[in-house]
């Protein structure tokens, strides 16, 4: 059976995609067709904003695409990226948190697999007196974790 996968496929470093192996794997060929057009924008800003560690408390990551942002934002420099590994660099989930470790950077929170459940991990570790944590993040993205961490 031929399966089409409406989803984007996986950078090619990432590995193969995993449905694309596990359909093969009960004798499936599938293809994956991408559904959307994405455009970065305001990279100009978010190049402003990681170059200044010091305003914020650390970094939220919930997405591939925002960390392929700030991966196209930087040609870190060591002392950026040791101002940022001085504080927390919260992720959600195994793909952003690898995605962060390339960029060399030290994820937290990996295995929460949801905004809401690394909500609770932010709140559990977070001292109120920080500067705000930097969230970068698309125009589409869910509320979960404005309105936990408000």
């Amino acid at each position: 059976m031929h399966v089409l996968l409406l989803k984007e496929p996986r950078d090619g470093d990432s590995g193969p995609d995993p449905y694309i192996k596990e359909l093969a794997s009960h004798g499936h060929k599938a293809t994956l067709i991408p559904v959307l057009s994405f455009k970065f924008v305001s990279l100009n800003t978010l190049s402003d904003k990681l170059f200044q560690p010091e305003k914020h408390g650390g970094l939220i990551f919930t997405s591939p695409r925002a960390v392929e942002a700030v991966k196209m934002c930087l040609e870190w420099k060591s002392s950026v990226k040791d101002k940022w590994n001085a504080k927390a660099i919260y992720v959600v989930g195994k793909a952003t948190a690898a995605l962060v470790r390339n960029l060399g950077l030290n994820p937290l929170g990996e295995d929460t697999g949801t905004a809401e459940v690394l909500s609770r991990v932010i709140i559990e570790r977070e001292d109120t007196n920080i500067p705000p944590l930097f969230f970068p993040c698309g125009s589409i993205k869910r509320e979960v974790l404005a309105l936990r961490l408000a």
